[in-house]
């Protein structure tokens, strides 16, 4: 018990400590001194780490194309198409990182959609934003495609 209660003290006290000692102990393949009921969950808050953070940098990123696709203030495209572009290399690297993560986009995609759109509404309540994302929504495009030229190009066939 005294070892159970050590290894929660260490955990408790010093994550970074811990995670070394446990570290140490896996290279030993000392498995029966692991603080195993917070080695499942560190491997658990893991995986949700990084689903969360697959869904914030979409919606960062829709907020942003949504932004600059809606709203008519020229004078800070710049910083949203910036803000775009940072978007998508971090969620390249995300997904270069972490393939797994691909199979997720569409899920991911729709939560980050009503919390982006919920959030744009807020800012910008004289401005009406679909309900829906009408452009192609695939990992591709969404990591490529300059949305804000289309629609551009949309308006000027209209003329």
């Amino acid at each position: 018990m005294s070892q159970t209660q050590n290894l929660n003290s260490l955990y408790e006290q010093d994550i970074l400590l811990w995670s070394e000692d446990t570290v140490a102990k896996l290279k030993a393949r000392d498995f029966d001194h692991l603080d195993i009921e917070h080695l499942i969950e560190e491997v658990e808050a893991l995986g949700i780490s990084q689903k969360k953070e697959l869904i914030s940098r979409l919606i960062v990123l829709l907020e942003h194309l949504l932004k600059r696709l809606y709203v008519n203030l020229t004078n800070d495209y710049n910083g949203w198409e910036r803000t775009v572009r940072t978007q998508r290399g971090e969620l390249e690297i995300l997904l270069d990182a972490v393939p797994s993560l691909s199979s997720r986009w569409e899920l991911s995609f729709d939560k980050a959609w009503q919390i982006a759109l919920k959030n744009v509404r807020k800012e910008y309540p004289q401005i009406i934003f679909p309900p829906e994302w009408k452009y192609d929504r695939s990992i591709e495009q969404m990591l490529n495609n300059d949305f804000w030229l289309e629609s551009f190009e949309e308006n000027q066939d209209a003329i």
